[in-house]
């Protein structure tokens, strides 16, 4: 089985060269990495093309956002199973991606899988912040305002190919409206592995807290437009998140 791991990013300097070491240091050994930058202008480009001999694939170009960049890694992906890492986070250990396969071969019939992460402080220190247990899925879950965390999740190309990309009209939270279409929509089959994926920093492109409120417009469009009770379902939303930050 090959894997595909897609990586966006847009002046990380400080953060993409661990990010690109966790993918390459994972002990599965068939994995295309894709590398998805916007142009950057600190330096980024010179980490990555300093590693280009082991990144499957490399574009460095102007975008119109981190969901036009995914959508062009996703179009560039031949891999059986895809899923993403963020420029500003890492793999939690080495054994990441072989527990994500395990799970695929345990059941064939799966047609996506997820994990646990923890959200660290953007430091040396790395202490933790806030813990993410995914636990069973349950279309019931997703309902109340429950989502798996977006960069454990890993989908086949097969299932990415028929029901589409991430939608550019949703520019904040687009992952949301992605999650919720595969999920709630298509209600494909999802598998709970029962382990940490990934770590997360603070203060990255998924934990930035000057665009919460954005965020949380945005979710409350993208659950309207998916035929949800949108206010309710953005208040559970968040309250599963403020009992993530109080119980470790």
């Amino acid at each position: 089985m090959r894997i595909t791991v897609i990586t966006v990013c847009y002046n990380r300097k400080a953060t993409i060269e661990k990010a690109i070491k966790s993918v390459l240091e994972q002990n599965y050994h068939n994995i295309e990495y894709i590398i998805i930058d916007g142009n950057s202008t600190d330096g980024t480009k010179e980490i990555i093309e300093s590693y280009r001999d082991k990144i499957s694939q490399y574009i460095s170009e102007p975008d119109e956002g981190m969901y036009d960049a995914i959508n062009k890694g996703l179009k560039l992906a031949t891999g059986d199973v895809i899923g993403l890492m963020h420029s500003d986070d890492e793999f939690y250990d080495k054994n990441a991606i072989t527990k994500i396969v395990a799970r695929f071969n345990y059941d064939p019939s799966t047609e996506g899988v997820y994990g646990d992460g923890v959200y660290v402080s953007n430091d040396t220190e790395e202490r933790l912040i806030r813990n993410r247990i995914g636990g069973a899925f349950s279309l019931q879950k997703v309902k109340s305002g429950w989502l798996p965390l977006h960069p454990t999740v890993y989908l086949k190309k097969t299932i990415i190919d028929k029901y589409g990309l991430y939608n550019l009209d949703f520019k904040i939270a687009s992952d949301t409206e992605f999650l919720l279409r595969y999920l709630y929509k298509y209600k494909i089959k999802m598998d709970y592995i029962n382990a940490y994926i990934v770590k997360m920093r603070m203060g990255g492109m998924s934990t930035n807290t000057k665009r919460a409120f954005e965020v949380l417009y945005e979710d409350y469009k993208i659950y309207r437009y998916h035929g949800l009770t949108a206010f309710l379902v953005v208040f559970l939303k968040k309250s599963i998140a403020l009992r993530q930050y109080l119980v470790h």
